[in-house]
């Protein structure tokens, strides 16, 4: 996986604007574009999608703190580009739309169950008080993946547009 300078560029953007978009939409609770960009990433760049994702994860410690919060980071984001990587490549062109879509929306709905294992560890939870804090952030995380589904719909636009970028940079 060895990137060339012009991957270093591309890849060192991408997470830029990761990190930026999510600044931009934060006013928002649970809305943000991270997911639409590590779907669409993931399909055009595969393995190669980690050096963005990983940038705007370094990113967002080094500008918002690295506490306790940004622990589970290091692998949430890392569990829906391995979804999408076990997506088949060639699914026929109707279904992309929805199924990326509903991975996206799917990984929003589950992010707290996601975060939980980190907060227990963290924080001594029992398995019922994860529970408890996973019932708590329940109608966050239905924003969260009512939002994702919705914000899924511009990842067809943006691998279109990755795909290309990547053919004028080659």
């Amino acid at each position: 996986m060895k990137l060339n300078i012009k991957e270093t560029a591309v890849f060192s953007m991408l997470g830029a604007m990761m990190y930026a978009s999510k600044e931009l939409m934060a006013i928002l609770p649970n809305i943000h574009l991270i997911g639409t960009f590590i779907v669409a990433m993931t399909v055009v760049y595969r393995k190669k999608a980690l050096y963005p994702l990983y940038i705007f994860i370094f990113v967002t410690g080094l500008l918002s703190g690295f506490a306790t919060w940004w622990i589970p980071y290091l692998y949430i984001w890392a569990v829906l580009w391995g979804a999408v990587m076990l997506l088949p490549k060639n699914m026929p062109k109707k279904i992309k739309p929805v199924v990326y879509s509903l991975v996206c929306g799917l990984h929003g709905l589950l992010y707290g169950v996601l975060y939980a294992p980190a907060q227990a560890l963290l924080f001594g939870l029992d398995f019922k008080g994860m529970l408890a804090w996973i019932a708590a952030g329940f109608p966050f995380d239905v924003t969260h993946g009512i939002s994702n589904f919705i914000c899924g719909l511009l990842i067809c636009p943006l691998i279109a547009i990755l795909k290309k970028s990547h053919k004028f940079t080659s």
